[in-house]
């Protein structure tokens, strides 16, 4: 038997699902399997139902902080190149724990449970390849794979930007509006938005919010959202010169009713500089998709107590694209659809 046939959960049910074309109610069905079958990740989601969180109001938008001390590997993780040549990739099939099953996608890709949870429901969704973690050609997946699960948010984190296997191409899925700028987007849109294409089949924005910098892109037409990503892709990375994937996260949710809705979060940094500190000045904060889309997770509660708006202000501004490079990629955009 392949490698894949092992890990592919083998259940009448999740067939019928499939070939009904239904995944997000498969992927409920494993996870509910997997809380059933696997210890570590039921003594996990027990633990994440315990979580503490407190939450900050800024203009048009909400962060809530969550201490979640089951997520100190992930924050913590090390991602140069060396340590990464060391481990085995943890995303790889032979690698895997026995008890971790999964359910088989388009484009070689196998939907997991993470037993390590932010989310109430929360999957990763790795390559059956090991192949490095890279957005530009994958951007066709990673909305066909969007579509499939409209009961569920889409993760990216660039392989500088918060992602712990930046040598293995993976996405994440999460209960949908469950992150906060979900619901925010277009409030932010609206205040503080400039919209820099708008026809009828795609609408692109850039957004400032005082924290983040943002490109918010919404289409009906998967191949109109792919070829305004690719053109943004290849500016910004012709602007500030980072190879091999200039500092993104991204997020995508399907609405049936209106399509895709991709929110890019474009990075000036990893990691802010209290990562690095010593105690008592050091916060363990790595911030990914997750944490700057609204839920911004602590592992250690002495930082969970510690931060405030004032310290979240100043490290999400530390983390994000300039604005100077941002009105200029926004300039560019414009000369190019022009």
């Amino acid at each position: 038997m392949r490698l894949i046939e092992k890990k592919i959960l083998e259940d009448p049910q999740i067939k019928f699902l499939i070939d009904k074309h239904d995944y997000s109610s498969a992927a409920e069905y494993l996870f509910k399997s997997q809380l059933s079958n696997w210890l570590l990740m039921k003594n996990n989601y027990e633990m994440r139902d315990k979580v503490k969180t407190k939450s900050f109001w800024f203009d048009s938008f909400k962060m809530i902080v969550q201490f979640n001390s089951e997520r100190i590997k992930s924050t913590s993780a090390k991602v140069d190149d060396t340590t990464i040549k060391r481990r085995k990739c943890f995303l790889c099939l032979e690698n895997l724990p026995d008890e971790q099953k999964g359910i088989l996608l388009p484009d070689d890709f196998i939907l997991l449970c993470n037993p390590y949870p932010v989310f109430p429901e929360h999957f990763t969704i790795s390559s059956i390849q090991h192949q490095p973690q890279r957005i530009f050609n994958s951007i066709n997946s990673f909305l066909e794979i969007s579509s499939l699960f409209p009961c569920y948010c889409l993760v990216y984190n660039g392989p500088a930007c918060g992602a712990s296997a930046p040598d293995h191409l993976h996405f994440q899925a999460g209960t949908k509006n469950f992150i906060p700028i979900e619901n925010d987007i277009q409030q932010l849109k609206n205040d503080f938005g400039r919209i820099v294409q708008d026809d009828e089949s795609v609408t692109t924005s850039f957004i400032d919010d005082g924290l983040r910098k943002i490109i918010f892109i919404e289409s009906m037409d998967k191949l109109e959202i792919e070829k305004a990503f690719h053109l943004i892709y290849k500016n910004y990375q012709k602007l500030v010169g980072v190879n091999p994937e200039p500092m993104m996260n991204i997020l995508s949710f399907y609405h049936i009713d209106f399509g895709w809705y991709l929110i890019i979060f474009l990075r000036n940094k990893h990691r802010p500089e209290c990562f690095y500190k010593n105690d008592p000045e050091k916060i363990l904060i790595s911030p990914a998709a997750i944490d700057i889309g609204g839920i911004v997770v602590t592992p250690r509660e002495e930082d969970y107590i510690k931060i405030d708006k004032s310290i979240l202000s100043q490290i999400f501004n530390e983390v994000s694209l300039d604005k100077k490079t941002f009105l200029l990629l926004e300039e560019e955009i414009k000369k190019d659809l022009s």
